[in-house]
């Protein structure tokens, strides 16, 4: 499945604060998912299997690392069953680039997912994700959405995030602990 999304992420010194909010706009709590991504070695892109107890995807993006709102192209594939043997095939074709584990927050307002990130050796995250959902919802339309609800949560230009988690683990020298 391939799909637009158009994302930010920031720091979160006050993650009461947005669940406040998001509550107080009827937002859907998912759950909390403890997730593990291991992202391999691409030669474009960026290549993770997801392992969580609620989201598993093999997901490849690609987009630019700007400390703005993002667009993505994602294109996602749920492994049937456990992963273990797509991470092992995976990890042998094309070795293993960065780990990251993370304990995630989910919920959903319509079409927008947010996350509270409590990334392990990194601190605590929030993400807007404007995903297209209707093939007449436009990049503006997505790009409106993240910007609502940045005022929305108090989310500062000052506080967005530049690149990927996988990114600011891998300059720790951490990436390959699981």
């Amino acid at each position: 499945m391939q799909k637009l999304n158009l994302e930010i992420k920031a720091r979160c010194t006050d993650p009461e604060k947005i669940r406040s909010a998001l509550r107080a706009e009827g937002a859907r709590f998912i759950g909390v998912d403890h997730q593990t991504d291991t992202y391999f070695k691409t030669a474009q892109g960026r290549l993770k299997l997801r392992e969580g107890n609620i989201e598993r995807s093999l997901i490849y993006y690609a987009r630019p690392e700007v400390q703005d709102i993002k667009r993505s192209e994602v294109v996602l594939y749920h492994p049937a069953g456990s992963a273990d043997a797509l991470r092992l095939t995976l990890q042998q074709a094309l070795g293993v680039d960065v780990v990251v584990q993370k304990r995630r927050e989910i919920y959903f307002i319509d079409n927008v997912k947010f996350h509270i990130d409590e990334v392990k050796g990194l601190g605590t995250f929030v993400e807007i994700e404007a995903i297209r959902s209707e093939a007449h919802t436009t990049e503006d339309d997505l790009r409106k959405q993240c910007r609502h609800y940045m005022d929305l949560l108090g989310i500062e230009e000052a506080a967005l995030i530049d690149r990927s988690y996988s990114d600011m683990i891998r300059s720790l020298g951490e990436g390959n602990s699981r």
